[in-house]
């Protein structure tokens, strides 16, 4: 039997506070997915089905699945989302109009197309806030700013970084930060970092050590997360200090046991400078990778191989005084077997523990990090 293919979990520098109590979202939404839920560009809708402190997601709309339950497909377990054919289908089925109309797809261009743009001035129209995640910043062309000062909505552009007068550089005060800090990088882009290290924060969280989660990309700060911000869109003068204050915020009002730092893209990437930025912005004393063993190429580039995982934990290592304590994986495309497997050669060959975050017991990932740092353990313990 062939496991259904591991998808992604996942504020701009102003700190959005998100509650983690289903009950107190109040914010509804439907997620536009076209032709991408389930897969690597739908990232952020199949993020935003698994894992939402701010939104109430009514539906997602995506013709080819239509009909369907978002969690059933994803995971083989209803969750009471259902898939459209098209916005007017979605509408009809609903008492209300929802608050938002979430754009949630993750393209390699960042842009909208003639018809996408068509159909986000069409949710303005219903009175829908748009929540946009592109490069493209859509308060800044004259049309949406028109239409959405006519229909009284609001545009949030999360990618959209600070003014750069307000842009922080490295300061080395990161070193100030006492608690652990753990980067979540992995071997391609999409391949499951956000979720590992949601799921890896709530499993702390769970066990009374204090964990904070850092967003670095579009999808987790869309889901709620507290502290963030979209790296990829920061001029790279001001990548590291903007990451580094982010964390130094964070770890000043949170006073956690541990910080998680969401990765992006692979450090061996030429496409994805940003994981450079993650691993000197934060200087994280362990790192978990995150590994997909059955995709043969880098996403969206045919003619780059995969990298294996001890040639990535090489280069990371190389590249930063820091240790990768353990290898997740993305089971896409994978079976059981498989799984179980590529878990038991890959920790004979790496000598580091290995799970699968989605399919295999939780509390894996948590003896994961307590193996390395035992210390946190010992500090939740006695705050229970």
């Amino acid at each position: 039997m062939s496991i259904l293919p591991s998808l992604q979990l996942t504020s701009n520098s102003s700190s959005e506070h998100a509650s983690s109590d289903n009950s107190s979202r109040t914010e509804t939404a439907i997620v536009y997915c076209e032709g991408n839920f389930g897969g690597i560009d739908g990232k952020t809708a199949n993020g935003l089905v698994r894992h939402s402190e701010k939104y109430e997601i009514f539906s997602i709309i995506d013709s080819e699945k239509a009909g369907q339950d978002a969690g059933e497909f994803l995971d083989g377990k209803p969750n009471g989302i259902p898939i459209h054919q098209d916005l007017e289908e979605a509408l009809a089925q609903m008492d209300r109009v929802p608050d938002h109309f979430i754009f949630g797809i993750a393209p390699a261009s960042g842009m909208l197309s003639a018809t996408e743009r068509k159909l986000l001035l069409r949710a303005i129209e219903h009175g829908m806030n748009i929540v946009n995640g592109l490069h493209e910043f859509l308060n800044e062309d004259p049309e949406f700013a028109e239409a959405s000062a006519k229909a009284n909505v609001v545009i949030r552009d999360v990618r959209k970084p600070r003014d750069k007068k307000d842009l922080r550089v490295f300061s080395g005060r990161i070193y100030e930060v006492a608690c652990p800090r753990i980067a979540i990088l992995g071997t391609d882009c999409a391949i499951g970092k956000r979720t590992t290290a949601t799921i890896i924060a709530k499993a702390l969280n769970e066990r009374g050590i204090k964990a904070v989660m850092i967003g670095t990309g579009q999808t987790g700060l869309i889901q709620g997360a507290r502290y963030g911000l979209a790296l990829d869109a920061v001029p790279s003068q001001f990548c590291a200090g903007e990451l580094e204050g982010t964390i130094i915020e964070a770890y000043e009002n949170e006073n956690p046991d541990i910080i998680l730092i969401e990765g992006q893209g692979s450090l061996s990437h030429p496409a994805y400078s940003t994981s450079s930025f993650i691993i000197r912005g934060s200087c994280p004393q362990a790192v978990i990778l995150q590994h997909a063993p059955k995709r043969e190429h880098r996403c969206d580039f045919g003619h780059m191989l995969m990298p294996s995982p001890s040639s990535e934990i090489n280069l990371i290592e190389t590249f930063a005084k820091t240790k990768v304590i353990g290898l997740t994986l993305n089971h896409e495309n994978m079976t059981e077997d498989e799984i179980t497997s590529s878990i038991e050669d890959y920790e004979q060959e790496l000598g580091i523990p290995v799970t699968d975050a989605l399919t295999q017991p939780v509390q894996h990932l948590v003896e994961m990090v307590l193996s390395a740092f035992p210390d946190i353990g010992v500090r939740g313990a006695a705050s229970n």
